[in-house]
């Protein structure tokens, strides 16, 4: 049988890191196997669906460059084939209409509550042999439940977690339609898998509670069941939930913040999983590597300062060109141009060791294509009156020396011991007068990078 899997997210919200692994690893088990992925957009809840959320959610994909195979496809246009499937299940008696209101509900579970037992539906509109059902009350439309097995149990071998049984006795009778006749989360994605052909469903594992009533309605509809992955959530670096102050922001936050995408990819993987002690790997040895039998079954801690680390080792490797056009991207967004002198390739080429991020590139590569305005207690610090002779004869045979840094790096060696100077006594205020810091690369190469002419204006303020 072909291997077919789906990644199936609410469009209530942007594409987060956890729905992110869950795409990923869907789309490594297809890819490896030579299966089908398949994306399906499960927009049922119109309350919370947007159209916002859906483009959030597809951009996301296409910058992981998670392909898929066939879809998107959307739920709300298979209204038609839900509600067919709803009518064979009542016509066949594994599902029946219950006109017990909200209110009416809630009393029955603060009953059982106060008896100290589960809070539940008590199946008092279920039909069962030699069982009168009440009157169909006037004005109140039904809901349409699930008749779930009373014995017996619902199980699977979870790929991840493994063995899992539950005891239809503690699942009562699902709700599958809405008393509007639209039918509800648990229904839909049964008939959509059914229909897709899902061989695999690999998904977090906050739906283990879901599994055992798909599995029923499977059953119900005579479906060869799939196999099951939950794979445990992520939590923060403190243990707990992760959330937006861990991280937990949109996987496209990620691209505006300066992260390049097989940087997030790499950390994802290892976001409980692993392959020996791999830490850094490209995309294609992931998939060849990638089984589900080497997921965690604990929860993975999300650490920012990791993926730091790996956005910096991948930015350090990235062609240049490539970066210009990203940095490039970023500089545009504050409104500065990178113009040809110089070019955007050679400051990157220069700097792209020095940064974790395509922000901090930015950073640096902006006082090139903008003026700067040094800090006046910075200037003040480094620009002292025993080092300006040297810097003014600096900025003098600046103005005829060949502009390379062989040539720039000989001459600030000469006037070092002329002026009898330290490196640091000259280099960090021409550092703060050019760049308006006092670390960067070697002075002679971001001298060189500069056009003459502008080196020479921005001494001349202070000398």
């Amino acid at each position: 049988m072909t291997t077919r899997t789906r990644f199936a997210p609410s469009p209530t919200g942007y594409l987060h890191i956890g729905g992110a692994r869950t795409a990923l690893f869907s789309w490594a088990y297809a890819r490896k196997l030579g299966g089908t992925f398949i994306l399906r957009i499960e927009d049922t809840d119109l309350e919370r669906s947007s159209q916002a959320s859906v483009q959030a959610i597809l951009d996301g994909m296409s910058w992981l460059n998670l392909d898929y195979d066939e879809g998107p496809f959307y739920q709300m246009q298979r209204m038609d084939r839900y509600k067919e499937v709803l009518a064979g299940l009542i016509a066949q008696g594994h599902a029946y209409y219950c006109y017990t209101t909200p209110d009416e509900l809630e009393a029955m579970r603060e009953a059982m509550r106060a008896r100290g037992e589960k809070p539940r539906y008590d199946g008092c509109w279920r039909p069962e042999a030699g069982k009168v059902l009440p009157v169909p009350p006037e004005g109140v439309k039904p809901v349409v439940r699930f008749k779930n097995p009373l014995t017996g149990v619902a199980a699977w071998d979870d790929m991840v977690k493994g063995r899992i049984v539950f005891e239809n006795s503690e699942l009562d009778d699902l709700i599958i339609a809405r008393p509007d006749g639209t039918p509800t989360y648990n229904f839909c994605v049964v008939v959509d898998d059914l229909d897709m052909g899902i061989t695999q469903v690999i998904r977090g594992d906050d739906h283990v509670n879901n599994t055992p009533r798909q599995i029923n309605i499977l059953k119900a509809l005579g479906a060869t069941l799939p196999q099951y992955a939950h794979v445990p959530m992520i939590l923060g670096s403190d243990g707990e939930r992760l959330s937006k102050r861990h991280g937990a922001v949109s996987v496209m936050q990620y691209a505006e913040d300066g992260f390049l995408p097989e940087a997030l990819i790499n950390y994802l993987t290892r976001l409980g999983w692993s392959h020996g002690d791999e830490e850094v790997f490209s995309v294609e040895q992931f998939v060849e590597w990638f089984d589900l039998e080497h997921i965690s079954k604990s929860a993975a801690q999300f650490n920012p300062e990791k993926l730091r680390w790996l956005n910096q080792h991948y930015i350090k490797l990235a062609d240049n060109t490539r970066l210009a056009e990203l940095v490039g991207g970023h500089l545009l967004a504050r409104g500065i141009v990178a113009s040809n002198a110089p070019k955007l390739e050679d400051v990157i080429a220069l700097y792209k060791g020095r940064v974790a991020t395509l922000l901090e590139l930015a950073d640096e590569a902006e006082v090139f294509y903008a003026d700067v305005h040094p800090d006046q207690a910075l200037l003040d610090e480094q620009l002292v009156e025993e080092v300006k002779p040297a810097l003014r004869e600096l900025a003098e045979r600046f103005a005829d020396v060949e502009w390379q840094a062989p040539a720039l790096a000989l001459l600030i060696k000469e006037l070092l011991a002329k002026h009898t100077l330290k490196m640091p006594k000259l280099a960090m205020p021409l550092r703060v007068m050019l760049v308006g810091q006092t670390h960067t690369p070697s002075v002679d190469a971001v001298l060189a990078l500069f056009p003459r002419e502008t080196v020479l204006v921005r001494m001349a303020r202070y000398l």
